[in-house]
């Protein structure tokens, strides 16, 4: 018999084509009538559409929601709810704005109703991150979970190719580090098969042309497959890759679903022979024969950053990176080795495909 705990968040989901049509009925649902909308200064027109159609029941716009969500955007953001008097809030975007959606959560109890355009899966975990001093710190709290998510793969249409990759490999690594979790269980395994599955499938059919029935579906698909990857990460314990992302994203300041698909073909190489049945599923439902050269390909075929050097990463930081790193050590599968880790990040530096 297979032991295990399995916890499940209440949450309520909507997905579908055209979900967003149903944003007045949701928010009716969660007994709110001053909406604070968050968005980034690229989303004000998503922001906008929004107000447009909650009319009298929108209290304001917070578009200035930023990368790695910096201390003082949040405490910005978490006044504004307040001097507002808003009863909730509508985050519409990426992990950034959901993000800062969290922020304002973590010390408010206001209730979040998340609207994600990209595959970051935040919106599915009890995760928060904020920025301050050059480091990122990270934590759980159930406070800061979306009480709603509306997926609407339309929302989708437009996000650029490259950033559609990058953020579908990205929402993969939460599911392959939910394989070697250790309070990894079957349910989450089954989920993370599936959802990895999901986008390995729809990220190549994303270069064709974007009125192609097939690519619509396909982002269906991959946003299907972001979810399931989310709820992995919302259900189980971070291992080494996202320590590595936490620390280069928040102290480097490098993007966080480019800094996700370049590291994790290295972080997977680096824990291989400590989760070779891990290993085995991820290859699996990427249809290759080893998880870190299948995560590669897939990035570097689909026009995907392969190397930190590239998105802005100095050769002179990585030492001071691997030292952060060791730091406050999430649980892995292998021991954390200073030398070991110092060459992953080398390796990543330098995009260099995995050997194993």
């Amino acid at each position: 018999m297979n032991e295990f705990i399995f916890t499940s968040h209440p949450q309520r989901v909507v997905f579908g084509i055209g979900a967003l049509g149903r944003i007045e009925a949701e928010v009716d649902l969660l007994g709110a009538r001053h909406a604070l909308i968050l968005a980034t200064p690229d989303q004000r027109r998503d922001a906008a559409r929004i107000a447009g159609i909650l009319g009298s029941r929108v209290a304001g716009v917070f578009d200035r929601a930023a990368m790695h969500v910096p201390v003082e955007v949040a405490r910005e953001a978490r006044e504004l709810a307040r001097r507002l008097d808003a009863d909730c809030a509508i985050a519409i975007g990426g992990g950034s704005t959901i993000g800062l959606g969290k922020a304002i959560a973590l010390e408010s109890d206001l209730p979040i109703l998340a609207i994600p355009t990209t595959y970051a899966g935040s919106e599915m975990t009890p995760i928060y991150g904020i920025t301050e001093a050059g480091l990122k710190k990270t934590g759980r709290d159930i406070r800061v979970m979306p009480k709603t998510v509306i997926y609407d793969p339309e929302l989708t249409y437009s996000l650029p190719v490259s950033l559609s990759v990058s953020s579908g490999i990205n929402a993969i690594a939460h599911a392959a580090e939910g394989l070697y979790a250790m309070d990894a269980n079957p349910i989450t395994d089954l989920m993370a098969a599936e959802g990895i599955a999901a986008i390995g499938r729809a990220l190549p059919l994303l270069t064709l042309d974007a009125e192609d029935a097939h690519v619509r579906r396909a982002r269906a698909d991959a946003l299907y497959g972001a979810w399931l990857c989310g709820s992995v990460l919302g259900s189980v314990g971070m291992s080494l890759h996202h320590k590595l992302c936490h620390t280069l994203g928040g102290s480097f300041n490098l993007p966080h679903a480019e800094t996700h698909t370049i590291v994790l073909p290295h972080a997977l190489a680096y824990n291989a022979t400590a989760a070779s049945r891990a290993m085995k599923r991820i290859a699996r439902a990427l249809n290759g024969t080893s998880a870190p050269q299948a995560i590669f390909d897939l990035a570097k075929m689909n026009g995907a950053p392969l190397a930190l050097k590239d998105i802005g990463m100095k050769a002179s930081e990585l030492d001071k990176a691997c030292a952060i790193a060791l730091e406050n050590q999430y649980p892995n599968p292998r021991p954390l080795e200073r030398v070991a880790i110092r060459q992953l990040l080398q390796d990543a530096y330098e995009g260099a495909r995995p050997q194993i």
